[in-house]
This record gives structure tokens, C-alpha cells and sequence, in this order.
């Protein structure tokens, strides 16, 4: 483990000149563990309820689909990040010159649901790394396909710059810890501060923010 963590380290020392965004598929290479606050609260919800529908946010994990259905939950998986920034979105420009995005087919392509209702989304690090124009409609739809008291569980970076910024996929463990993994690398687009945290998940019931070590903030909002 102790050597996973030391490959991992020289990933995160690596600059841009490495491989470009989209050079990488999936994800590869060792995972290191980090503890999280907000998982092990999730976690005990999970071990003491039955058949709750769990939406996991990144590349596929068989380790968490296997994990969460073992538990007795359905999962169903949206790659937001890769979906964003591998698809050009944009419909031409309005009188100003802006971009015009379609959004409503970002949605209708990434978190088409077919009418399930979910308890639980796993939404990870995504924010950061969404374009702009996406951020307040996916969460204002997660927002719509929740039942009361479902909740998300969201990492959120405090700085654009650092080791810690590099998009990673989140594999769950039967502990606190989370294990951490490289994921294809897209870059990140903003940092979160606990204002605009609360502003982006206004009209929710509740939310619950974990203190870290590292620059990255966990928050649980309930629905």
C-alpha cells in the first residue's frame, strides 16, 4: 500500500506536458485511501436501510456496483465530467456573442432516468469539473429526481491549483476511507468556497459540510 501511495504522489507531481485530456481512457494505476467524513455517514444509512436507489457519478466501478448491490441497493451510473467535456455541447452564439449550450440535451443524455427516483447520488468531485453552464441545471435536476431525505454526497475543491486537483475516480470501501484513483484527466473549472456551496443547493432541506485535510471540502445535502 505504502508503494501505491508513493505512484500515486508522482502522478500528482506530474505537469501538463504529460499526456493531453482524452489521451486516457477509463482509469488506471494504483488507488490510495482517504478518509471521508461524509462517507462514513453515508455508509452506516446504507448498512441500515434496504433497497435504495444510489446514482454513482464518475467511470464505472464494477468494485462499487458489486459493493452497493451486495448491500441490497440498485445503482445506475452517470459519467458526467466525461460526458461534458467529450461532446461539444455549444449551438452557436447569441447576439452577444456568448455560446449558447444546450443543456437540456446534456441532461437528457447524461442523467436520463427513465422516471426512477433515487435516495442516494455519489456525486463526487463532477461540480468542479463541469462547464459552467451545467453546474446549477445538473444539480437542480438531481434535485428533481430525489425523494425527500435522499441525499448527496459532494466533494468540493477549495483551490485550482495543487496536487489534490486531479479528477479522480472514488471507489467505496467498507471503511472510512475512500480509495482514490487517476481518472482520464479533464481540467478543473472553479473552486467552491462554503457560500457558494450553499447558494448553488439553495431550496434543499440541509446540508452537512466534513472538515478535511486537504483541500478538498465534503458536504452531505439533503433533499
Amino acid at each position: 500500500m505504502q508503494e501505491d501511495v508513493r505512484l500515486l504522489s508522482r502522478w500528482f507531481e506530474k505537469k501538463p506536458e504529460g499526456p493531453a485530456p482524452g489521451s486516457i481512457t477509463g482509469f488506471s494505476g494504483p488507488k490510495y485511501p482517504r478518509h471521508s467524513g461524509g462517507w462514513a455517514v453515508l455508509r452506516k444509512r446504507l448498512e441500515s436501510e434496504q433497497g435504495l436507489c444510489i446514482v454513482d457519478v464518475g467511470y464505472t466501478s464494477p468494485s462499487n456496483i458489486n459493493y452497493l448491490t451486495n448491500m441490497g441497493h440498485s445503482v445506475f451510473l452517470a459519467d458526467l465530467v466525461y460526458d461534458a467535456c467529450t461532446t461539444d455541447w455549444k449551438r452557436g452564439e447569441d447576439e452577444e456573442g456568448k455560446p449558447i449550450w444546450d443543456i437540456q440535451g446534456f441532461l437528457d443524455n447524461s442523467l436520463n432516468f427513465s422516471g426512477r427516483m433515487f435516495d442516494v447520488v455519489l456525486l463526487w468531485t463532477a461540480l468542479d469539473y463541469l462547464p459552467e453552464p451545467f453546474v446549477q441545471p445538473v444539480v437542480n435536476h438531481f434535485r428533481s429526481v430525489m425523494n425527500l431525505g435522499g441525499q448527496v454526497l459532494a466533494l468540493f475543491h477549495t483551490r485550482t491549483q495543487g496536487e489534490e486537483i486531479v479528477l479522480s475516480r472514488f471507489h467505496l470501501t467498507a471503511t472510512d476511507n475512500v480509495e482514490m484513483q487517476l481518472a482520464q484527466q479533464f481540467p478543473i473549472q472553479r473552486a467552491f468556497t462554503n457560500r457558494s456551496i450553499e447558494r448553488l443547493f439553495a431550496g434543499w432541506s440541509g446540508h452537512r459540510q466534513f472538515l478535511a485535510k486537504d483541500s478538498v471540502s465534503e458536504v452531505i445535502i439533503t433533499r
